[in-house]
C-alpha cells in the first residue's frame, strides 16, 4: 500500500471523538442513500417504459409501411421485405378512419383490418383478447361481419360481444337522391385489452376483406407491418425496407409513430436523474465538511509530515484518498441497498396499483447497467470535486505554523 493511502485509511479508522465518527458516518450514509434512491428510481422508470413499449409493440409491430397496395401488389411487396436479412416476418394491414354508432352514440375511431393468422407472426395482439375472437367460425353466413373493439371503447359505448353496431365511412356514395355517407353494419365478435389506453379506446379491428370493402380498397391494403429480428436495429431496417420497396411508400418505426410519448418518457427520466442527483451533491458537502474538520484535527500531524519531507502534493493525495474511500464505501453500500430495494419492489406487492387503470398490479422494475455506471461515475466525480478544496487547503499549511498552533 502506498504511503498516502496508508495515512488516509489510518486517519479514517483512528479518529478520536464521537463527533468525528458521526460526521464520517453521515458522509458515507448520505452517498449511500443518494445512490440507492437514484438507481431504484431509474430502475422503476425503466420498468414502466419497458412495459409501455411492450404494449405498443405488442399491438402494432416494429415497423409499419404505409401506402395503398392492390390485391396483386402487396403479396409481392411482403415477399421482398421478408427477404431483407434484418426482417423476421411481414403481414398486410389496413388503417382507415370511421365513425361507430351504437344506441344513439357516435364516436370517431380507427378501423384496422388484419389477417389473424398472419398477424400472429408480427405481434401478440391475439393474446390481448379478453372475450370472443377475430374470426368466429360458427356464425351464420348472413350474419354481419365481425368487429373486435377495445375494452375501453366498448365500455364507453355500453356495447358487448354479440351487439350490432354501424360503422360510417368518410367516403360518400352517390345515389339518385344525392351523396350519402357509406354505412355498414358489423357485429361485435370480441373484446381486447392491450393495456395501452390510446389503442383500447380508439381502434376497432376487423378482417382484411371486410375492412377493404368498407373503405373501398377493392381487396387491397394500406400497407405492410414488419417484425424485426433485432428491435434495436429498427432505423437501419427501415432504410433497407425503403430502398427495397421504393420511395412511393412511407416507412416508419415504432419509435417514430410514438415519438411524442417516447420523448416525454425520456424527458421525465432525465429530470428525475438531475433532481435525485442533488441528494448526492448534498452528501458531498458532508464529505467536504468532514475533510475540513480532519484538516483542523490533524494540523500538527500535517506539520510533522511536512517537516520530515512530505510534499504538498502528498498531503493533497492523502485528503483526496480520504474522500475517495468515503465515496467508495457510500457507493458500494448504496448499490447493494438499491439491489435490495429493487428486489423487494419486484417481488412483493408493496405498492398496489389499480388494475383497471394501469393493467398491472405490481410496480415493474428493470435495472440497466448503463444507468448504474452513470450513477457511480457521477457520484465519484461529485465526491472528487468535494474533496479538492479541503485537500488544497491542507497542502498549503506551513510546517512551523502547523506544529506551533496544531
Amino acid at each position: 500500500m502506498k504511503f498516502e493511502r496508508f495515512i488516509a485509511v489510518r486517519y479514517l479508522t483512528r479518529r478520536q471523538g464521537l463527533f468525528a465518527f458521526i460526521t464520517t458516518l453521515i458522509g458515507v450514509a448520505g452517498v449511500s442513500v443518494g445512490v440507492a434512491a437514484l438507481i431504484t428510481t431509474l430502475s422503476v422508470m425503466n420498468g414502466f417504459q419497458t412495459d409501455i413499449k411492450d404494449k405498443i409493440i405488442g399491438a402494432q409491430s416494429h415497423i409499419l409501411v404505409f401506402g395503398q397496395m392492390s390485391k396483386k401488389t402487396y403479396p409481392e411487396k411482403m415477399k421482398q421485405i421478408e427477404q431483407i436479412p434484418l426482417v423476421e416476418a411481414a403481414a398486410p394491414h389496413i388503417y382507415g378512419q370511421g365513425i361507430i354508432t351504437y344506441a344513439g352514440q357516435s364516436l370517431g375511431l380507427v378501423v384496422r383490418g388484419l389477417d389473424p393468422e398472419q398477424e400472429k407472426k408480427i405481434n401478440t395482439l391475439a393474446d390481448s383478447l379478453t372475450a370472443g375472437t377475430f374470426d368466429p367460425k360458427d356464425w351464420a353466413q348472413d350474419a354481419p361481419p365481425p368487429l373486435v373493439l377495445g375494452t375501453e371503447l366498448a365500455a364507453n359505448m355500453g356495447a358487448d360481444v354479440g351487439d350490432d353496431v354501424v360503422l360510417i365511412s368518410p367516403q360518400s356514395i352517390s345515389t339518385s337522391a344525392g351523396m350519402f355517407p357509406k354505412m355498414k353494419k358489423f357485429r361485435i365478435s370480441g373484446l381486447l385489452r392491450t393495456g395501452y389506453y390510446e389503442f383500447d379506446n380508439t381502434i376497432a379491428y376487423t378482417l382484411l376483406p371486410h375492412a377493404s370493402d368498407f373503405l373501398g380498397l377493392k381487396q387491397g391494403v394500406t400497407g405492410v407491418a414488419v417484425k424485426l429480428k433485432d428491435i434495436n436495429k429498427a432505423d437501419e431496417a427501415a432504410r433497407d425496407i425503403q430502398n427495397t420497396i421504393g420511395y412511393g411508400y412511407s416507412v416508419r418505426t415504432f419509435a417514430q409513430m410514438n415519438s411524442t410519448l417516447y420523448a416525454a418518457l425520456k424527458l421525465e427520466k432525465t429530470m428525475m436523474f438531475i433532481i435525485l442527483f442533488l441528494i448526492i451533491g448534498v452528501a458531498s458537502l458532508n464529505i467536504a465538511g468532514n475533510l475540513i474538520l480532519l484538516g483542523t484535527e490533524k494540523l500538527r500531524d500535517i506539520g510533522i509530515l511536512r517537516a520530515i519531507g512530505a510534499s504538498p502534493n502528498l498531503i493533497r493525495k492523502v485528503f483526496m484518498w480520504e474522500a475517495m474511500v468515503i465515496a467508495t464505501l457510500g457507493i458500494v453500500l448504496g448499490f447493494l441497498l438499491a439491489c435490495l430495494l429493487c428486489w423487494i419492489i419486484a417481488t412483493f406487492q408493496i405498492v398496489e396499483l389499480p388494475g383497471d387503470i394501469y393493467y398491472l398490479t405490481k410496480v415493474p422494475v428493470r435495472m440497466l447497467w448503463s444507468d448504474v455506471l452513470a450513477v457511480v461515475g457521477g457520484s465519484y466525480l461529485i465526491c472528487f470535486t468535494a474533496g479538492l478544496y479541503p485537500a488544497v487547503k491542507a497542502s498549503r499549511v506551513h510546517p512551523t505554523d502547523a506544529i506551533r498552533y496544531g
